[in-house]
């Protein structure tokens, strides 16, 4: 059994510019003390091709760490285009934010993230030369995929049993990436 467990993620900023920064309201509970801190990272992966693209965007230690419910904003900024390849920057990507106790990670949270051109003829007839000015992310932040790795909090360096998984069915997913183009749309049009 897990001694901290996230009860709830927030994506602030969202829909927003492609170069904006990242911004996550993190509520977990601590049920019973621990001696050390917390290690959150946000990791932006640049390509489903190749982890040699993944951009660790921001990497903090929280603590120490009461026993009860706790909530902080974690922050970080954009992704590195030029180190993302040419054909992955429009489209879908992933952002990850993972959570580990004296070097054992024991959560991990992942949303698909629909970069892409806010204007309906951008879309339809992309340029050749990416115009980052006109480029939005979106962070399908209704659908997380969750997994948890059970970590022996007493010695974290023992291995214990494989990560359990939670994940969108292809529908869920084809249904977040049509959603995500409706939210996209409607907030071009308030702006």
């Amino acid at each position: 059994m897990s001694i901290v467990n996230i009860t709830q993620i927030e994506v602030l900023n969202n829909p927003t510019h492609y170069s904006s920064p990242y911004q996550f309201e993190i509520t977990f509970e601590c049920i019973a003390p621990i001696d050390a801190d917390l290690e959150w990272k946000i990791i932006y992966v640049g390509s489903a091709d190749s982890n040699a693209h993944d951009q660790v965007l921001e990497s903090i230690e929280v603590g120490p760490i009461p026993v009860g419910v706790n909530k902080f904003i974690f922050e970080s900024p954009a992704q590195k285009a030029e180190l993302i390849p040419h054909g992955d920057i429009v489209g879908m990507a992933v952002v990850l934010i993972t959570c580990a106790y004296k070097g054992k990670e024991f959560v991990r949270i992942g949303y698909y993230v629909n970069n892409d051109y806010i204007e309906d003829e951008m879309r339809e007839n992309p340029p050749e030369t990416i115009v980052y000015d006109k480029l939005f992310r979106n962070i399908l932040a209704n659908k997380p995929r969750v997994t948890r790795f059970p970590i022996n909090w007493d010695n974290p360096a023992e291995e214990e049993r494989p990560p359990v998984q939670q994940e969108p069915s292809e529908e869920e997913f084809q249904e977040m990436e049509q959603k995500s183009m409706l939210e996209m749309e409607t907030e071009a049009m308030e702006a």
